[in-house]
C-alpha cells in the first residue's frame, strides 16, 4: 500500500509539472460553457456575422436547460473524447522511451501498483475536470435558461462517467502496447469512435453498448427517466473497464525489459 501511495502522489506531482490540472479543467471548462453561452446569444450572432435586410427578424424556438445541456454533453462526445485520449496517451510511453521506467520498476514495485495508480490518478484527474466543467455548464444554462432538476444533473454526469473512465482504460492498455504516442492516440480514438458509430447505426441492438452513455445521460436529462437497457450498458461498462484494467497489468508484466 505504501508503494502504491508514492507512485499514486508521483503521478499527482507530473500532472501539477506537466501542467495538466490546470489546462485539462481550463479546455474542458471553455467547451462546456460554450454549449449554453452560444445558444443563448446564437440570435445576435447570426444577425450580426449575416447579411440581413433591413427589419429582418430572427426568431428561434428557445430550448429547454435539459436541451442545452444535452447538447453539452454531445460536446464531451465529441471533442471531450478525443482531449481526454491525448491527456492520457503519453501516461506509460513517455517513461519508457525516457528510460524513467527502467529506474522505477528497478525499486521493489509491483506491475499492478504501476498500473494501478496511474489508472486512479489520472481517473480522478479526468473526472474531477469533468465534474467541473459540467457544473459550469449546468450553472450558466440555470442562469440563462430555466433550472434543470439537480438530480437530472447528477444522473447524467455519474453514467457518461462510466464512458471517460472507459476510454481511460483503452488508452491506458494501449499505452502498454505501443511506445508511439501518435499510435497510441490514433488507436484509441479509431476504438472509441467504432463504438460509437455502432451505437448510432444499430442502436437497437447495441443498448448494451458503453458508447450509449451519451444517450443514456441524454435521457435522463430530458425526461427524467433511464432506458431500459441503463442496467445492461452499466454492467457492461464496468466489467470492460475492470478487464482492460486488468489486460494493461498482464500486458505490462510480460516485457523483461522497462
Amino acid at each position: 500500500m505504501r508503494t502504491f501511495t508514492t507512485l499514486f502522489k508521483k503521478e499527482w506531482l507530473e500532472a501539477w509539472r506537466d501542467k495538466k490540472l490546470i489546462w485539462l479543467p481550463v479546455v474542458l471548462s471553455l467547451l462546456a460553457v460554450s454549449q449554453p453561452i452560444s445558444t443563448y446569444f446564437m440570435p445576435e450572432i447570426l444577425e450580426m456575422a449575416g447579411n440581413l435586410p433591413d427589419g429582418a427578424v430572427i426568431e428561434f424556438p428557445v430550448p429547454s436547460g435539459e436541451e442545452v445541456l444535452a447538447g453539452t454533453l454531445s460536446q464531451f462526445g465529441m471533442i471531450g473524447t478525443a482531449i481526454f485520449v491525448l491527456s492520457a496517451m503519453g501516461v506509460i510511453s513517455n517513461e519508457r522511451n525516457s528510460d524513467s521506467l527502467s529506474l522505477v520498476m528497478a525499486r521493489p514495485v509491483e506491475p499492478f501498483e504501476y498500473i494501478f495508480s496511474k489508472w486512479v490518478a489520472q481517473a480522478l484527474i479526468f473526472l474531477l475536470s469533468f465534474a467541473l466543467s459540467y457544473g459550469l455548464a449546468y450553472y450558466y444554462t440555470n442562469l440563462l435558461f430555466n433550472q434543470v432538476e439537480f438530480k437530472r444533473f447528477i444522473s447524467s454526469l455519474g453514467v457518461y462517467s462510466l464512458w471517460i473512465l472507459l476510454t481511460l482504460s483503452i488508452t491506458l492498455f494501449l499505452g502498454t502496447l505501443m511506445k508511439k504516442n501518435g499510435g497510441i492516440a490514433g488507436l484509441s480514438i479509431m476504438t472509441v469512435a467504432t463504438l460509437s458509430i455502432l451505437g448510432t447505426l444499430f442502436p437497437k441492438y447495441m443498448g448494451w453498448s458503453p458508447a450509449n452513455a451519451l444517450n443514456q445521460a441524454g435521457s435522463v436529462l430530458l425526461t427524467g427517466k433511464w432506458e431500459e437497457s441503463i442496467g445492461v450498458m452499466m454492467f457492461v461498462s464496468l466489467a470492460l473497464i475492470f478487464g482492460l484494467v486488468l489486460l494493461s497489468i498482464f500486458s505490462f508484466k510480460k516485457y523483461e525489459s522497462y
